[in-house]
This record gives structure tokens, C-alpha cells and sequence, in this order.
């Protein structure tokens, strides 16, 4: 299956892994780039540049095919050595990266000047125009169904992607209730160049984290996220678990006046606890509706294949066979 998407990174399949925190590191990476998709290692799960380095390395002794690197700009206090990190992908002769968070502008110059292609995740129609604008060679849109930050719209992807499609130039990617064949084909269908999962892939074998937070997926349903930071205009997708009902206590508690400071208990540096100690009410870990379709923990390479083939038999089956039988009818009327 050939598509914008694949035909810009080089990949066998229009499947993207997109970065996720404590997740995206080269076991995961080098699986995904091996069974056809592109895999996302996340910058800033590690500490510093240097480990980041390292990182790629590894994944690099793990496979001979086309990877990424995920590189989120975040609001903060402290910043992290954004420069650093650049530096460290420009030298490591990465050629995809997907930026999320603020506006990756700064970059783009020194990325396109060696030849990196940029995909932006974007969680608006207005959004992506604007990495459009900038410079961004494709987007990633999510829809609110998507674990992990949704943005303020609520705009689900039955809407969002069509509207993208209308409306943007560039080639972009379906993120946000993709599992399987048919999130493919229905991204397809709606305008989009290829998917990007991110729950599902945690629920692969190759995925670096503890069996507790497999299983917690994989016993979920689509009911099991709730929505979090909302009074902060930050709003997070996220697994429910007694971290997050305490927090979801606290904003009923203070409303309007709650501020990042009293929540720091169960969002702040939580995620190697759930994600490698297995410890699933330590706090907030993002999540997508599509837990509620996924029911087994496969290989990558099975995941992407079964996909694969699952879309095809739907394209070459249940939709075809749909058109001929109308075809068929009007040719004997």
C-alpha cells in the first residue's frame, strides 16, 4: 500500500508509532521499523542529549530501516536542552522527526537543511494549516478520541479528518482510535495518507514497560479514560486509576482556582513508576479510547501485518464487492 506517507519516509507501510514518554525507546522502535512502519524514538524520555545519542545507537544495532525521533516542546520552568537534542539528531543522521507541543518553527531550518522530513501533531484543522505554513512537511491529526493531550476542540476524527483533508495540501496521518485494519481503511476513506497509533503499540511485546500496564489496556474498555487538567486548559487523556479520581477530586474541589501546584502529586514524574515499576495508581498515564478495541498483547510485526491484511481484505473484499454488486444491479435494470 503506497501513500504519501509512506512514499515521504520511506516506510513499507502507512503505520506510524508516535512518540510516547517511557515508551518510545529502541526496543519498540526497532520492532516497528522492522515489520514495515515508522517507529518514533521520545527525546525526551531521555535525560540528556547524550542519552539520546546512545539511543539511537542502540536502535540503530537493531535495525537497518527508516526510524524517527520524537522531539515534544513543552512550556516549562526548566527547559530541557532543546539544542542539545537537535544537535544530537542532525549528527545521528536521523531523517524523520515528529514534533508536538509548541511550535516547532526554531528548528525547522536546521532539520530541512539536512534533509530531515517533519511531521507536526496537530489537534486542530487551524493548527495544522499552520505547521503547514510554516514549513512542516506533513501532520499528524488528532482527533479527541486520542490518549494523551486532545487539545480544547473536542472534535472527534469522524469530523476532524475530513475537514483536514479539505483543506490541507501537505500529507497527514489519522491519530486517535487507531487499532487495527479498519481505523486504516476508515482513515483512508476520510482523506488521511496513514495512521499513527500510540495505545495500541503499548500492548505489543516489544513495548519497554511493565505487564501491569499491558494488561490494564488490554482489560479496558472505551469507557475506562477520563479527561483531565480541563480547568488548566491542558486536558490530558488519560487511564482511570485512584491517582487520577484523586486528582479528578481536587478539581471538583477547587474549580477555577485549582493550579498545576495542587496536582503535582499524581501527574509529576509518575510515569516510570506505572511504566516500569508496574505501579498502576501511582498517578496519570495517557490513553486512548481505543483500549476498548484492543484485546491482545502481539507482536509488532504481527500487529502491522494483521492490519495490513485486514485492510486489504476490506478494500479488496467487503468494499469491492459492495461496488460490483451495485454495478451488477444497474447494468440489469
Amino acid at each position: 500500500m503506497q501513500t504519501r506517507i509512506t512514499e515521504l519516509f520511506g516506510i513499507e507501510h502507512p503505520i506510524i508509532q508516535g512518540g510516547m514518554h517511557c515508551v518510545g525507546l529502541a526496543e519498540l522502535v526497532a520492532a516497528v521499523a522492522n515489520a514495515g512502519g515508522l517507529g518514533m524514538i521520545t527525546a525526551l524520555t531521555q535525560p540528556t542529549p547524550e542519552h539520546l545519542a546512545k539511543e539511537i545507537a542502540k536502535c540503530r544495532d537493531m535495525t537497518d530501516k527508516p526510524f524517527g525521533v520524537n522531539l515534544t516542546f513543552l512550556p516549562s520552568v526548566s527547559q530541557p536542552d532543546y539544542p542539545g537534542y537537535v544537535r544530537v539528531i542532525l549528527e545521528s543522521g536521523i531523517k524523520a522527526v515528529e514534533t508536538a507541543g509548541n511550535n516547532p518553527v526554531q528548528v525547522l531550518p536546521a532539520l530541512h537543511e539536512a534533509g530531515v522530513k517533519v511531521i507536526h501533531k496537530c489537534t486542530s484543522v487551524r493548527h495544522a494549516l499552520k505547521a503547514q505554513s510554516i514549513g512542516c512537511d506533513a501532520v499528524s491529526v488528532d482527533g479527541f478520541e486520542c490518549g494523551g493531550h486532545p487539545g480544547e476542540d473536542d472534535v472527534p476524527n469522524m469530523i476532524l479528518l475530513p475537514r483536514a483533508a479539505d483543506e490541507l495540501e501537505i500529507p497527514f496521518v489519522a491519530s486517535g482510535g487507531m487499532a487495527d485494519g479498519r481505523s486504516l481503511v476508515a482513515s483512508l476513506a476520510l482523506g488521511a495518507d496513514g495512521i499513527n497509533m500510540g495505545t495500541r503499540f503499548i500492548a505489543t511485546r516489544e513495548a519497554p514497560v511493565h505487564q501491569n500496564v499491558k494488561d490494564a489496556i488490554v482489560n479496558a474498555s472505551e469507557l475506562d479514560t477520563r479527561l483531565v487538567m480541563r480547568p488548566l486548559r491542558n486536558t490530558e487523556r488519560v487511564m482511570n486509576n485512584a491517582g487520577v479520581e484523586r486528582l479528578l477530586a481536587k478539581e471538583a474541589a477547587l474549580g477555577d482556582a485549582i493550579t498545576f501546584q495542587d496536582i503535582v502529586p499524581e501527574v509529576a514524574g509518575v510515569y516510570p513508576k506505572i511504566m516500569y515499576d508496574g505501579e498502576m495508581d501511582a498517578g496519570a498515564w495517557s490513553c486512548g479510547m481505543v483500549a476498548g478495541l484492543i484485546d491482545d498483547i502481539p507482536t509488532v510485526r504481527e500487529l502491522i501485518e494483521r492490519t495490513m491484511a485486514e485492510a486489504e481484505d476490506i478494500i479488496r473484499g467487503r468494499l469491492s464487492a459492495m461496488v460490483g454488486h451495485q454495478a451488477g444491479s444497474a447494468g440489469t435494470n
